[in-house]
C-alpha cells in the first residue's frame, strides 16, 4: 500500500502560547521581535507529514515483520501481540523552517526559532492524526517511537524508514549516520490499535524529563513484557 504524503498543512503559530512558553512579556520590545520573526516562520513553513498502512506478516519473541522489514523490540512485540495492522509515520516542520532557522545569526533568535519550529511539528502531527483517523477510523491507539526505549533503540530509526520508503524524497526528513532526524523538530513512529493505553514513559526511569506524558511503573515489564520463558 502507498503512503499517504501530507504537504498542503496550514501553519498558525499560538503567539500568546508562544510569548508564555518563551517567558516574554506581552507588548515589550522581545515580544515585537519574536513577533516579527513569527511572521517571517509563518510566510516560509512547510510542515509536512507522512504515514502508511502496514500488516504485520510475522510476530517472533522480540521481533515483528512488516512489509519484509524485521523491528527488533520485545515491548513492541508485546504491543502488537492482538494487532493486525499499525501505521507508520513521520511529521516534520519542514526543511524551510529548518533552513530559515539555521540562517539566524542572532542566538536568542535561534533559540526562539527553535520553540517556532516545534510549534509547526504540533500541527504536522495533528495534521497526520485527522487525516489517519477521517480515513481508516482506527479506534484507540497507541504508539511507540524508536529511540524512546533501550528496548528500542534509535538505530532501528532505518528500519521503520525502509518500511515508509523514500521518505526524503516525499516531505524531506533524513537520517544521520547516527539515526537523528533532520529537521531536527521531526518525529517518526509506529501507531498501532490497542484498548489499554501505552506511552514508552510508563517503562523509562529517566527523572525530570520534560517531555514525560506518564508516570515511571516499575512493574510494569516484568509484569507484562519480560518473557517467561
Amino acid at each position: 500500500m502507498d503512503p499517504i504524503i501530507l504537504t498542503n498543512i496550514p501553519f498558525a503559530a499560538d503567539r500568546a502560547q508562544l510569548l508564555a512558553k518563551l517567558h516574554v512579556a506581552e507588548g515589550s520590545d522581545f515580544a515585537a521581535d519574536l513577533n516579527q520573526l513569527v511572521d517571517e516562520a509563518e510566510a516560509l513553513a512547510r510542515p509536512k507529514a507522512m504515514y502508511k498502512m502496514v500488516f504485520i506478516e510475522e510476530k517472533g519473541d522480540d521481533y515483528v515483520l512488516i512489509d519484509g522489514v524485521r523491528l527488533s523490540s520485545r515491548v513492541l512485540r508485546v504491543n502488537l501481540d492482538e494487532a493486525h495492522r499499525a501505521f507508520a509515520q513521520v511529521a516534520t516542520c519542514g526543511a524551510e523552517l529548518q533552513a530559515w532557522a539555521e540562517g539566524l545569526t542572532d542566538m536568542l533568535y535561534r533559540f526562539w526559532a527553535e520553540e517556532i519550529k516545534l510549534a509547526a511539528l504540533r500541527a504536522a502531527g495533528l495534521a497526520l492524526d485527522a487525516d489517519l483517523a477521517a480515513r481508516y477510523n482506527p479506534g484507540k491507539t497507541s504508539r511507540m517511537n524508536p529511540g524512546s526505549l533501550a528496548d528500542w533503540p534509535l538505530r532501528e530509526q532505518g528500519p521503520l524508514f525502509a518500511i515508509l520508503g523514500d521518505v526524503q524524497a516525499a516531505i524531506g526528513v533524513y537520517l544521520t549516520d547516527s539515526y537523528l532526524m533532520v529537521p531536527n523538530k521531526s518525529t517518526s513512529g509506529l501507531r498501532f490499535p490497542r484498548e489499554a493505553s501505552f506511552e514508552s514513559c510508563q517503562l523509562c526511569p529517566r527523572e525530570g524529563c520534560p517531555g514525560r506524558r506518564a508516570r515511571y511503573d516499575p512493574a510494569l515489564y516484568e509484569s507484562t513484557y519480560q518473557n517467561k520463558s
